[in-house]
């Protein structure tokens, strides 16, 4: 080895222990860009590489995740924490049967490492169980809906139960203050009453097309908030600071209510009672967390079976087929989970039209695309880029887009304004793009780990200008995140 290479390896090594310090501090895009250093300095040192790939996880970077670790794999083939990380990350994307054969490696190389020999044996039953579901599952021409399957009148509300009450059909502002009381108490209201929530959410969801005009009048503003995923005291707190949700106090709620955060049947229970009692001031888009695939893997699908039941599992991943997609706040402001489109000339018309009831594959993400429109995966999973142009997804799904492809979905529609979440941002938000996009991210210290602050933003008629709020994460309950999740990947986090 000459000079200048020794002094770039020593280089090296010495960002790569700033990188190791930054990623033990959760700063994992800084963790991420001392990685990256090293890695100009030496490409071939397949640490560097496996080290950047558990960063991007943590920020929910799969598709670079696993890029990294496949770098990793071909410099040393024997490295046995590059087969791990790849693993990790298919498992993070819902592929178990890819992330079987990575963890399979693994124990080939180190046959006698038990943590290897447990992870192994977990991912084994997840591929099993896989495999039993498809072999049990009803072609979607049979499957009946379930929300149609229930009559909640007949369900009988015990004498003994002391919570909170539905009197009749409608549901008042007192029944739901009285439910944000107990859920607060980690108590849970009665099942007949969460049915009745559930399945007066979904005849309004039913009424509503894909994409959703609001109308905001002259002096009167909107709210809107980002990711919330299942951290119910944070969305208290959202209330404390801006008010409760009214006619005069509109929301919405930009997806990704649920996973991750353990208080998530509160959330939507919350979310759901307040689109009941102000139809027309509760606004609620689809994010890439409502859906089945990711339900089962990030907690809520364990959650909701803990607190209400197996049938609720099923009715809630219908009523989530029938989320609106996307909104338009007076025609100016383009509200949406992820982000833009891998092509030009979408108006909002294609999007208003968009067939949007039906379900990613349980098994991996990834085949997403397959099986809903195209507009749709985009809508759901696209995120923004520094760049012009377009490129690959860092998740491994959808797209990243440039500030020329926002310019231009703007000026076709004649927008002014992209608003989108899907990313947990430091301070809560970030403006991109030449102010012509904003991510808003409402869950602060997101899982209990990440440092960040939350935001929302009101916009106010006629001006629509962004009036950005941040705040911090309230103490909760010593519930930890992800504690309904998947076995197999609590075990990574």
């Amino acid at each position: 080895m000459d000079a200048n290479a020794n002094s770039n390896a020593q280089k090296a090594e010495e960002l790569k222990v700033k990188a190791n310090d930054a990623f033990k501090a959760n700063k994992f895009a800084q963790a991420i860009e001392l990685y990256s250093q090293a890695i100009e300095l030496n490409s071939s040192n397949a640490v560097y590489w496996a080290n950047r790939a558990f960063a991007h996880t943590k920020l929910e970077e799969y598709g670079s995740a696993v890029q990294d670790a496949t770098k990793a794999i071909e410099i040393d083939p024997r490295y046995s924490k590059g087969y791990y990380r790849r693993g990790a990350a298919y498992l993070a994307m819902g592929k178990f049967k890819e992330a079987l054969k990575d963890f399979q490696q693994v124990k080939k190389i180190c046959p006698n490492d038990p943590d290897a020999t447990r992870k192994l044996k977990e991912c084994e039953k997840a591929v099993q169980k896989i495999r039993f579901e498809e072999a049990i599952s009803v072609g979607d021409v049979e499957k009946c809906s379930v929300a149609d399957s229930i009559d909640y009148h007949i369900i009988e509300v015990e004498q003994q139960y002391a919570g909170p009450r539905i009197d009749g059909e409608e549901i008042t502002l007192d029944f739901v203050k009285a439910m944000l009381d107990e859920f607060k108490k980690q108590k849970c209201i009665h099942k007949r009453y969460a049915y009745q929530i559930v399945l007066k959410t979904l005849e309004l969801f039913r009424l509503m097309p894909s994409l959703v005009d609001v109308n905001v009048p002259t002096g009167s503003r909107i709210t809107v908030c980002g990711d919330v995923h299942g951290q119910y005291f944070d969305l208290l707190n959202i209330f404390e600071l801006n008010g409760l949700p009214s006619e005069e106090n509109p929301y919405l709620f930009n997806g990704d209510f649920v996973d991750r955060g353990s208080f998530s049947v509160e959330v939507i229970l919350t979310l759901f009672a307040f689109k009941c009692l102000y139809p027309n001031a509760m606004y609620l888009a689809r994010g890439n967390h409502e859906s089945k695939s990711m339900n089962k893997i990030y907690g809520f699908e364990g959650e909701v079976r803990s607190k209400l039941g197996e049938k609720f599992v099923e009715l809630f991943a219908e009523v989530f087929c029938w989320l609106p997609l996307a909104h338009v706040i007076n025609n100016k402001v383009f509200i949406v989970h992820g982000g833009l489109f891998s092509v030009d000339g979408v108006k909002l018309s294609d999007i208003r039209s968009i067939d949007r009831f039906c379900e990613p594959p349980e098994e991996g993400i990834l085949s997403f695309m397959c099986l809903l429109t195209g507009l749709m995966c985009e809508l759901l999973w696209s995120d923004p880029q520094p760049q012009l142009g377009r490129g690959p997804s860092k998740r491994g799904v959808a797209l990243s887009f440039g500030a020329d492809v926002t310019k231009k979905f703007l000026q076709e529609n004649n927008l002014d304004l992209v608003v989108r979440s899907h990313e947990v941002k430091d301070e809560g938000y970030e403006i991109e793009h030449d102010g012509k996009l904003i991510t808003v991210f409402s869950a602060p210290n997101y899982c209990d780990q990440m440092g960040n602050k939350g935001a929302f933003i009101r916009f106010t008629a006629p001006e629509l200008k962004p009036d950005i709020v941040t705040f911090s994460a309230v103490p909760h309950p010593d519930v930890k995140p992800m504690a309904y999740a998947n076995n197999f990947l609590r075990m990574f986090q």
